[in-house]
């Protein structure tokens, strides 16, 4: 145990990894990473590891685009290796209103530099031969996209480059409490002691509304459960074929392990709380019925998902907020407290880059990302009970890609 450092990451998923890194690499001396569990044991090992290039607004246009140029070239970057497969994707709709959507999408992502090409059913079945092209009415393929097959290997390699910079990883230590003196963070308390440090980064996940309340600020964030499971090897699947999106069904599936992935946004989604104690994202309550009726959704375009057996069935926690946006950037209300949260869903496909752009705007005090439409003090004016929170964030997370929504909806 440490008692002194520059700066304190609180939780050690992929964004704490990936910041903490990251403010180490930018000079920062001494970077203390703290977790109540073991290091990238949470959601982020459960995450479906996909990056995607379209996306709902330029700012996270701009940091996929950044995430994907990290996971591609990280061995560069780091010295450590990672296993990326770079596959594209396909976003796929089937109702008129949905490929309005789609169309749009792809008009508006390249109108910010994605590379990106509008294809019928019989191109779409050409790319991913286990999807059928009959009652698709617009897709998109975007050849860049990328997914690592299995998500524990970024947090390890982020593991890895932290030590390589010298982080102090401070595993199986709940924060207790945050000090504060006259506006400004002083330091943290832990089960195991104290550490002062005047730079305190809460990416704690699930547990971030509870660690920014140690210090006196508001994270209005609500975390709900998202299920996906892996079949049994099927034949004729790829590791290259691409990633599909069946957008009017809020479906994904990517090949995984010989066989396919499946996830998808319930219509009735579970918020749960972390703050139960004892408590850790294994004990998430897992409904493969809420997934099988997904499937049935997509078996007409990918017959072979409903003949396959399910081999793997995991959930985890997406930190949903009430605007659908993350939640990144210096608190209003305490000097020195700093948030990387609210991931709806991105958390882990954007973390390289927010780690990168996050550590920039602390250290040098401008982002190379304009960050801003991302900060915490968005929502200073707005002051939600815990069950409008619970409700606003929950539409959110059931309404992912509704057509005649906002589009801070349509975002992963």
């Amino acid at each position: 145990m440490i008692s002194e450092a520059d700066a304190v990451v609180v939780g050690a998923g992929a964004l704490g990894l990936s910041t903490a890194f990251h403010l180490a690499r930018f000079g920062v001396r001494r970077v203390a990473l703290i977790d109540r569990f073991a290091p990238g044991s949470q959601t982020s090992a459960r995450a479906a590891g996909l990056f995607k290039l379209v996306q709902a607004d330029e700012t996270r246009t701009r940091l996929a685009r950044l995430s994907v140029q990290k996971v591609t070239h990280f061995k560069e970057e780091t010295g450590v290796p990672l296993e990326v497969v770079r596959s594209g994707s396909l976003l796929v709709s089937r109702t008129p209103e949905h490929a309005a959507l789609v169309r749009e999408e792809a008009r508006q992502s390249q109108a910010w530099g994605v590379d990106l090409q509008l294809v019928d059913g019989d191109e779409a079945h050409r790319l991913m031969p286990l999807l059928e092209g009959q009652g698709i009415r617009a897709a998109c393929h975007t050849p860049d996209d990328v997914y690592i097959d299995e998500p524990s290997s970024l947090l390890q390699a982020y593991l890895e480059a932290c030590r390589r910079q010298g982080v102090t990883l401070i595993p199986e230590t709940p924060v207790t409490g945050i000090r504060v003196k006259a506006g400004q963070v002083e330091g943290v308390a832990t089960s195991a002691g104290e550490i002062s440090a005047r730079i305190v980064v809460d990416a704690a996940g699930a547990w971030a509304r509870a660690v920014a309340e140690l210090a006196g600020v508001r994270a209005p964030i609500v975390p709900v459960r998202h299920q996906l499971y892996i079949t049994e090897p099927i034949a004729g699947s790829r590791p290259d074929h691409p990633i599909v999106r069946v957008v009017d069904t809020a479906v994904y599936l990517r090949p995984a392990r010989g066989g396919l992935m499946l996830g998808g946004f319930e219509s009735d989604p579970l918020p749960i709380d972390p703050g139960v104690p004892g408590f850790s994202v294994d004990d998430v309550p897992l409904d493969l019925a809420v997934l099988t009726g997904l499937a049935a959704t997509v078996a007409r375009q990918v017959p072979a998902i409903q003949k396959s057996a399910v081999r793997e069935h995991r959930g985890g926690l997406f930190t949903m907020t009430t605007d659908g946006t993350f939640l990144v950037g210096p608190a209003p209300e305490v000097r020195g407290f700093w948030s990387a949260t609210g991931c709806n869903g991105s958390g882990f496909s954007l973390s390289p880059a927010i780690g990168q752009v996050l550590a920039e705007w602390i250290t040098a005090g401008t982002p190379s990302i304009d960050l801003s439409a991302l900060q915490p003090g968005r929502f200073a004016a707005t002051a939600l009970g815990d069950e409008r929170l619970r409700a606003a964030a929950v539409w959110q997370y059931a309404h992912y890609y509704d057509p005649g929504g906002p589009p801070s909806q349509r975002r992963t």
